[in-house]
């Protein structure tokens, strides 16, 4: 079984959120506590917030488990092993920090094979030893991955996060473009916005973008800077929402301001570059990012 200390990753713990929404949310030592009430703030005529861009895993949904459970079955079923006897499994723990770390569920696996060895399977009984077989490899195991996942997904018992659809609703009765970025495989993350935010607001989004779209995986910006193009919008006038540092950095590097709506597995990592930091959009108005965006515009 995977463990963290095989993945050798230390990730920085700062939740501080930034000095302009300080008093919104309370931090203890040893856990979030929900804000009970937040002052409203109205957005001054000045503000310039002309599109809300959410990630999908993690901020509409909380599904890093479910990915998870996914990857597991595959492993299973295809009798993954690497250098153990054991078929790999993934822990919580340690996919926490993996998934933290390395966008895609591609990557993830090859990075994973490059450190502990390209494993033996019913795919191919020998470890695979050169690039068309690995390529082919990760290429089987992530499909099966997928539609497992999309069997999870269809099966009802998953909901979208607190706050989101209420958000998405405000940004479109006002007039600003909607969109959602996701790194993952485009024909999950369409089945996921088809049963968590429903075939009407899916069909009306402005912009939907998956891993399938661009190059490069978050942390690369690519993903948001294609966007704001399709959008027709300035980067500096859009407002990103994600889950984790990863999704920050690529938010930040397409000159984008970002929230950050953390679930469990991302609460201690670094958001000190964030514009905001929440427990999650539960009451979180499109005004206060408004607000957010026009304090940002005028201390810049």
């Amino acid at each position: 079984m995977a463990s963290v200390a095989s993945l050798r990753l230390a990730l920085p713990v700062n939740l501080a959120p930034s000095p302009f929404l300080r008093s919104r949310i309370n931090f203890s030592s040893t856990s979030f506590s929900r804000p009970t009430r937040f002052r409203r703030l109205s957005a001054s005529p000045r503000a310039a917030l002309e599109a809300l861009i959410f990630d999908c895993d993690g901020v509409i949904l909380e599904s890093e488990h479910l990915h998870r459970e996914a990857y597991n079955d595959a492993f299973s079923h295809f009798d993954v092993r690497c250098v153990s006897s054991e078929v790999l499994n993934w822990d919580p723990e340690f996919y926490d920090e993996l998934q933290n770390r390395i966008g895609g569920g591609k990557p993830k696996m090859r990075w994973y094979f490059k450190e502990h060895g390209w494993p033996t399977s019913t795919i191919f009984s020998s470890s695979p030893d050169n690039d068309e077989d690995r390529a082919k490899l990760i290429d089987i195991i992530q499909d099966w991955k997928t539609e497992r996942y999309k069997d999870i997904i269809k099966s009802g018992t998953v909901e979208p996060r607190p706050g989101v659809l209420r958000l998405m609703d405000e940004a479109k009765a006002s007039g600003k473009k909607l969109a959602v970025c996701s790194a993952a495989t485009k024909s999950s993350v369409i089945l996921c916005l088809e049963n968590l935010i429903g075939m009407e607001r899916f069909q009306n989004l402005d912009c939907f973008l998956a891993g399938d779209d661009v190059k490069e995986k978050k942390p690369d910006p690519s993903i948001y800077i294609t966007a704001a193009k399709r959008l027709g919008v300035s980067e500096k006038d859009c407002i990103v929402v994600e889950d984790s540092v990863i999704g920050l950095q690529a938010a930040n590097g397409a000159g984008m301001s970002c929230v950050i709506s953390f679930t469990s597995s991302t609460a201690n990592q670094n958001f000190k570059q964030a514009a905001a930091v929440y427990p999650d959009l539960s009451n979180i108005r499109l005004s206060d990012l408004e607000a957010l965006l026009h304090h940002i515009s005028a201390a810049n």
